[in-house]
C-alpha cells in the first residue's frame, strides 16, 4: 500500500444555515487517505457520513453552508479553489458513486452520452474516441452487451446494471481518488458482491484511493484498509480494518459490532443501541456524544472535552469512556462479534 497522502482533511467543519444559526453537521474532522488505499466511514444514517463525501467535493448549497479547515488534495486546498478550478477536478481527478445510481443518471439521456459527457468535459477525445473509450467502460465493469447498453436509457437497466454505469461514468477519466457513497444500499447480496469484486479490481488496476462511506460492517470487512468510526458528526475510533473489527474499543464501534447476528449461536439475542442519533440542532456540543445512548455507565467515566489520542500505533480513540465501557448484560466481559476480512 502506498505511503503518500493522496487526500488529507484538517480540522474539516461543515455547518449548515437552519433559521439562523449554523450547526456542524461534520464536526472537527481529520482523516488522510493514501494512495491504493480504501479507508471505509462507518455509522449509523445521520451521522454526517454522506455530508462529510460532499464537502470534499463541494457539492454543498453554498448559500446556507459554511465550510472550515483545509481539504487537501495532492497538495492543494480544494475550499480555497475557485468553482471553475475545482470543476476541473471534479470528474477527473476526484471521481464520486453515489448513493441512488436512478436519481444520479438522467433518464432523458442514453447511457453512452451520459459515460461520454464526463470525457468530453475533461478531455480533447473525438466523437469516435468518446464512443470507444465508452464501451471500453463498459466493458471494464461488467456490461454484458456494451454496444445495445450504450443506446438504452436508464429505465431499461436493472438496478445493478445501473450501479454499474454509476461506477463508469465515476471512473471515465481514471481519477486517482474515487469517493463512493453507499455503493451498494438496495442491491441484492450477489448484485453486492459484484459490486464490491468490481471496486477491488477498479483498485489493482488503477490504484486509486478509495473513501468508502457505508453502514454495513460486511462490505467494511470485504474491501477495506482502515475504517473511520462516524458518530454525531465527530469521528470517535480510526484504526486499520483488522483491529476495528477484532479488538474495537469504542463504546459506538463496540454497540455497532455486537448488534450483529454472528450465525455462530442458536437463539442469540441481538444488542440493540439504545436511542436514536440526535439530530443537527439536538447534538450536544460539549462532552461524550455517545453519553445518552449508554445510559448504564456512569458520568465521570466521561470527558467533558474528548478529543482523538493515539491509544498504539494507528489506533485513535475519542473519549476515556472506552476504559471501563460494558455490556449490561454482561458485566464481566462481552461479546464481540468479529468479520473475518475475506
Amino acid at each position: 500500500m502506498g505511503q503518500k497522502p493522496l487526500l488529507s482533511l484538517e480540522h474539516l467543519h461543515t455547518s449548515f444555515r437552519i433559521q439562523d444559526h449554523y450547526y456542524a453537521a461534520v464536526d472537527d474532522v481529520s482523516l488522510t487517505v493514501r494512495e491504493n488505499e480504501v479507508v471505509a466511514i462507518v455509522g449509523e444514517s445521520g451521522c454526517g457520513k454522506s455530508a462529510l463525501a460532499l464537502s470534499i467535493i463541494g457539492l454543498h448549497p453554498q448559500e446556507r453552508t459554511k465550510l472550515e479547515g483545509t481539504i487537501n488534495f495532492k497538495g492543494r486546498n480544494l475550499l480555497s479553489m475557485s468553482t471553475a478550478a475545482l470543476n476541473k477536478v471534479r470528474g477527473k481527478e476526484i471521481g464520486m458513486i453515489f448513493q441512488d445510481p436512478l436519481t444520479a443518471l438522467n433518464p432523458l439521456m442514453t447511457i453512452g452520452k451520459q459515460i461520454e459527457e464526463t470525457m468530453f468535459y475533461h478531455t480533447n477525445y473525438s466523437s469516435a474516441q468518446l464512443k470507444k473509450e465508452s464501451l471500453e467502460l463498459l466493458r471494464l465493469v461488467g456490461i454484458p452487451n456494451p454496444t445495445l447498453t450504450y443506446k438504452q436509457y436508464p429505465h431499461e437497466l436493472s438496478g445493478g446494471m445501473r450501479q454499474r454505469i454509476v461506477i463508469a461514468i465515476a471512473i471515465a477519466c481514471k481519477p486517482s481518488l474515487l469517493i463512493a457513497d453507499e455503493p451498494t444500499t438496495a442491491l441484492d447480496a450477489t448484485i453486492q458482491a459484484q459490486i464490491l469484486d468490481l471496486l477491488k479490481d477498479l483498485q489493482k488496476q488503477m490504484k486509486t484511493g478509495i473513501l468508502l462511506i457505508t453502514h454495513d460492517l460486511g462490505v467494511v470487512a470485504e474491501i477495506a484498509d482502515r475504517v473511520a468510526v462516524m458518530y454525531a458528526g465527530e469521528l470517535v475510533e480510526i484504526a486499520d480494518v483488522n483491529t476495528i473489527l477484532k479488538r474495537p474499543r469504542h463504546p459506538y464501534t463496540r454497540s455497532l459490532l455486537n448488534s450483529i447476528p454472528s450465525g455462530n449461536t442458536v437463539k442469540e439475542r441481538l444488542h440493540v443501541i439504545q436511542g436514536i442519533v440526535p439530530s443537527l440542532q439536538a447534538i450536544p456540543r460539549q462532552g461524550c456524544r455517545f453519553q445518552a445512548r449508554i445510559p448504564w455507565m456512569n458520568d465521570s467515566v466521561h470527558e467533558e472535552a474528548p478529543t482523538l489520542r493515539e491509544i498504539e500505533p494507528g489506533h485513535w480513540i475519542r473519549c476515556t469512556c472506552h476504559e471501563h465501557f460494558y455490556f449490561p448484560q454482561n458485566h464481566t466481559g462481552d461479546k464481540v462479534d468479529v468479520i473475518s476480512k475475506s
